[in-house]
């Protein structure tokens, strides 16, 4: 393909882009970002390391397809190597320049920084962040890779929705109830000081829109805290009334769904934490007893 005819595909999709986002009612620039991370992950499916990472976080929703679908600055992925940053870096390069269908978008492998990071857990993170470009919008992209080697269930293959009519990146990803186990336990550890707000927004939506078996999720969860040394309360602070009418929180709470465009969430916080309380605490508390949970959630619930 000429260089005219690449510029003149890159104009095409900016454009296919931008009708999409009037279509959808959402901002143009983070359709731009959604459209980078598919195709990055498109390259990465086709790559010789795509057994190496498993898709999780917030991109997850989109696999699911549900509903309030929050915006995410970046890919969280869990990784399968060395962590670090020189190795990981090496990877990501070799994943921007892999030969593809042409889609309009350019990775420029020059621009990868990495550098060290540490959230929950005791494996040192990578962060991964690199320019893109479709005709003349820039993208950056950042890639958040964990290296913790537990997951508390099986990951499995999915089929990645694209935007427009392009090849579908294939690849691992997590379980909704490992997504929900880690997020919980995220909760309790940090307690009162406690600002992922798309915690809680995530295991809201989760738990409004799909079934669960519980004995599926209590594993999960047992076995998530037990890992990441964690008691499990089967009221956590993050599930009181003092904690939900908080002005901090509530200020971050409403903060988020209005940065993030959320305008079908609940605006009061006291009503996620009821809800994740009904969701949550019987699985916890089954665990303490330590007695299987028999228990099928039909979403929006109750346990049944």
């Amino acid at each position: 393909m000429t260089r005219k005819n690449v510029t003149n595909l890159g104009a095409s999709i900016r454009q296919r882009l931008q009708n999409h986002a009037q279509l959808s009612n959402r901002p143009f620039d983070e359709i731009l970002r959604f459209f980078a991370m598919e195709r990055f992950l498109y390259r990465l499916s086709k790559s010789a390391h795509a057994d190496r990472f498993t898709l999780k976080g917030a991109l997850m929703l989109r696999i699911w397809d549900t509903p309030l679908q929050r915006p995410t600055m970046d890919i969280d992925l869990l990784g399968r190597m060395d962590n670090d940053i020189q190795t990981v870096e090496s990877l990501i390069r070799e994943i921007c320049t892999v030969e593809v269908e042409p889609d309009g978008i350019i990775f420029d492998p020059t621009t990868i920084v990495g550098r060290v990071i540490r959230e929950d857990t005791d494996y040192e993170g990578v962060r991964i962040r690199f320019q893109s470009r479709i005709d003349n919008a820039r993208v950056t992209l950042q890639l958040d890779i964990a290296f913790d080697p537990f997951v508390a269930t099986k990951s499995f293959l999915c089929d990645y929705p694209t935007i427009l009519d392009l090849p579908a990146p294939r690849m691992k990803a997590y379980s909704r109830e490992a997504t929900i186990a880690e997020k919980f336990q995220a909760m309790v550890y940090l307690g009162s000081i406690n600002s992922r707000m798309k915690d809680f927004y995530d295991i809201w939506l989760l738990s409004r829109h799909f079934d669960f078996d519980g004995n599926i999720l209590a594993d999960a969860i047992k076995a998530t805290f037990e890992h990441r040394r964690t008691p499990i309360e089967a009221t956590p602070l993050a599930f009181t009334p003092a904690f939900s009418v908080e002005p901090t929180i509530t200020h971050q709470w409403r903060a988020f769904i209005t940065k993030n465009h959320l305008n079908d969430a609940p605006v009061d916080f006291a009503q996620v934490t009821i809800a994740l309380a009904d969701f949550l605490s019987p699985v916890s508390e089954s665990i303490i007893e330590s007695r299987h949970f028999n228990s099928i959630w039909k979403a929006p619930g109750p346990w049944r």
